[in-house]
């Protein structure tokens, strides 16, 4: 029997033909994917192709049907979650769901550090503290700090939880639509934080997955495009995100245009409409 290989420390994702199958569904994949220490990734794709179950298991919250996934220098299956799972960052929709309307925003991005959604009995030293606050700082909400999180608006509540998500100071940062539900102020404002984030080299490697170009940061520097599961294409954003790509992965002609480092995509009438067949359900 051929020895195993040992996960490679310098890749934060390494991903070597997994599959997830539910139900004789196949979700996602084969997917072999590397992402390493000072990358910033979007993962694009329309409804149903696999990016939330992509991200589950880059948040060791899945394992694969198949296929070996290595995180953190740590292969799924072979380690102990909860200590890895501390080590990625994580912001979602599913994260926000469980958040107590009446929990002071201070409180719940220090609680991180605990792995406890709130504080409630924790004590905390002045670094966390004094941590917290820069972290929501960088990201425009300091002035956040004795709100409650019941009281702020859908793109405060996103920032919160990004800052949240960096308390542990994590190897990996994975972001989940964090600009859906947003209206047009809310989704700039958060793209301009995202990429002073991405801009920032003590940064941790970055995955954030979205339906819409239009909310792509600058500095991002590599994507992935799914459809039905499978990888359309993958590698250098300049080199993956064009007009023929997008029209492949949401079947349909697409136009892309970049204007001043951001990208925006429209359907195009010159080429017709892109013929496909029925798409299969997807998580």
């Amino acid at each position: 029997m051929d020895p195993v290989p040992q996960p490679d420390p310098d890749l934060l994702i390494d991903f070597s033909d997994v599959t997830v199958r539910r139900s004789g569904h196949t979700l996602v994949g084969p997917v072999t994917w590397q992402v390493e220490l000072d990358e910033r990734w979007v993962v694009l794709g329309p409804n149903g192709a696999g990016k939330t179950s992509l991200l589950r298991m880059a948040a060791a919250e899945m394992h694969p049907t198949s296929g070996v996934a290595n995180l953190l220098g740590e292969t799924l299956g072979r380690t102990d979650i909860n200590e890895l799972r501390p080590r990625i960052g994580i912001s979602s929709a599913a994260i926000a769901s469980r958040v107590p309307l009446d929990e002071k925003v201070a409180d719940l991005v220090v609680s991180a550090g605990y792995a406890v959604m709130g504080r409630w009995r924790e004590r905390y030293d002045d670094m966390d503290t004094d941590r917290a606050v820069d972290i929501l700082e960088s990201l425009g909400a300091e002035h956040l700090s004795d709100r409650t999180y019941g009281t702020l608006s859908e793109g405060e509540r996103k920032r919160v939880l990004i800052a949240r998500a960096l308390m542990t100071d994590p190897e990996l940062l994975l972001l989940d639509e964090p600009a859906a539900g947003l209206d047009l102020g809310g989704r700039e404002e958060l793209v301009e934080r995202l990429g002073d984030l991405a801009a920032d080299p003590d940064a941790p490697a970055t995955v954030l997955v979205t339906h819409h170009v239009e909310e792509i940061p600058p500095g991002f520097t590599h994507a992935m495009l799914l459809n039905e599961g499978s990888v359309v294409a993958q590698g250098l954003l300049s080199d993956v995100l064009t007009s023929e790509n997008l029209s492949e992965a949401f079947r349909q002609s697409i136009q892309l245009d970049r204007i001043d480092g951001r990208y925006f995509a429209r359907r195009s009438q010159r080429f017709g409409r892109h013929r496909s067949g029925p798409a299969s359900p997807r998580l």
